[in-house]
């Protein structure tokens, strides 16, 4: 699903194929990959900086560290694209994926990236004002608490979509996340050493959740509708905003297209009204509030509109 724009303000879901690598999820994980790699060469230690190894300089700036313990505001995003180790970060990017996928293709990728962004913000702040509460402060960095604002969005959406535990073991999504987020809350409230930061899943965790609850009442694309027709109206206004905090293209699945004129046909105008009544629904119930059969309508009108259009892979 995407977010096609047609008057200011104004945000109705599109429909095109699904994808299993929608174009967020895939980004997030090539730019993780090679944050990574990169990482690999600073910890070698051949790199240095008037005598420092670099692998020193780039903790200090870019890991999320303690405020009053050389803590810059970039670094709440930059933690984001780092990791302690190999599983670490394969483990993040598995789950990002596991559980994304279908929330982005369902909310949009514009969409779903500032949720994303804003879920992971959320765990640096929690882990920075919270966290001491309970434990010693230390620097931070992983996308985990990105990536369980994702699980509690996934559990929300699809409460009863079963998830396979090591590909065996069937469990509703309602019932392992929040079993997780329990988990989440003993041992981060009981101050263990575990090396993990676990005030930073809860962080990004309680924001998913508020998310999808603004979300479902309407409230998450009203917001980011009157955001966007401001800066819609302060481009037209020759007001200077740099083309990147403007381009929105390469994160919408399909491009608006031209209202439709009706063809004097009363079945056509019939099926038209049939396709924005469900159009009208998504917007305020979401996907997944649709019956089978109005998802049969919009899918048979997607295959009309672009017969050539399939399944990513």
């Amino acid at each position: 699903m995407a977010y096609n724009k047609y008057s200011p303000g104004e945000y109705r879901p599109s429909f095109g194929g699904f994808s299993f690598f929608p174009p967020v999820i895939r980004n997030l994980i090539l730019i993780n990959g090679a944050a990574f790699l990169l990482q690999q060469i600073f910890d070698s230690g051949l790199l240095l900086v008037g005598g420092t190894p670099l692998t020193i300089v780039f903790r200090d700036l870019f890991y999320l560290q303690p405020i009053g313990q050389g803590f810059w505001p970039w670094q709440l995003v930059t933690y984001m694209f780092l990791h302690g180790n190999f599983m670490h970060v394969f483990m993040n990017m598995l789950m990002l994926w596991m559980f994304g996928m279908e929330v982005e293709n369902t909310w949009g990728s514009k969409k779903f990236l500032i949720f994303y962004f804003s879920c992971g913000i959320a765990a640096g702040l929690s882990n920075l004002l919270i966290a001491p509460l309970f434990t010693d402060p230390a620097a931070t960095l992983g996308a985990s608490g990105g990536v369980y604002g994702v699980l509690v969005a996934f559990a929300m959406l699809f409460p009863n979509r079963y998830v396979y535990i090591y590909f065996l073991l069937p469990v509703k999504a309602k019932y392992l996340i929040t079993f997780l987020i329990a988990l989440e809350v003993f041992y981060g409230t009981t101050g263990l050493t575990d090396g993990i930061a676990h005030m930073a899943h809860l962080g990004g965790a309680v924001l998913g959740g508020i998310w999808v609850l603004l979300d479902q009442r309407g409230k998450i694309d009203s917001m980011l509708g009157r955001l966007f027709a401001r800066r819609s109206r302060r481009v037209a206004s020759g007001d200077p905003v740099r083309e990147s905090r403007v381009r929105e293209a390469q994160f919408f699945d399909l491009k608006p297209e031209a209202p439709r004129k009706s063809s004097g046909h009363p079945d056509f105008d019939r099926n038209q009204k049939i396709i924005d009544d469900i159009l009208d629904k998504i917007s305020k119930e979401g996907y997944s509030g649709l019956t089978e059969e109005e998802k049969r309508i919009l899918l048979d009108a997607s295959k009309k509109i672009h017969p050539d259009r399939g399944y990513d892979a």
